[in-house]
């Protein structure tokens, strides 16, 4: 079964951009750990746009939906929520992009880190990487 990703394509106005790699650093490592979890990656624009991409890559679709419906991923978007309301404006539990989190902000006190964010799904097809001992 081919491994699927996830990519979480945030829009981020220059001014939000620092707030928002500040809340996924702060996403305490939480997805890691979850079964199936491969790959994360948050990814800043270098040409001038204004999108994000959030890269997930999961063993399978089930593994995916499981973190999403997990007890990990709602004490994450609790926290989430609660530093908002703190004041605190840290994000946590982040990994299948809560980028949702980021774009509709959750009470963070700072408000939305990104105006806008969409969900790409795909099957990984082909991958390849460095030679074994490069």
């Amino acid at each position: 079964m081919p491994s699927v990703v996830k990519i979480n394509v945030l829009t981020v106005s220059e001014e939000m951009r620092e707030a928002l790699e500040r809340r996924f650093s702060g996403r305490a490592g939480m997805v890691e750990s979850a079964d199936g979890f491969e790959w994360f990656e948050l990814l800043r624009p270098v040409d001038g746009g204004d999108r994000y991409l959030v890269y997930t890559r999961w063993r399978s679709e089930e593994d995916f939906r499981r973190w999403t419906e997990s007890q990990a991923f709602q004490r994450g978007h609790a926290q989430a929520a609660e530093a908002g309301q703190t004041g605190q404006g840290q994000e946590q539990g982040h990994g299948h992009g809560d980028a949702h989190s980021a774009a509709q902000g959750h009470g963070h006190g700072q408000g939305p880190a990104a105006t806008g964010a969409e969900l790409w799904s795909f099957e990984v097809v082909q991958s390849t990487g460095p030679a074994p001992g490069a």
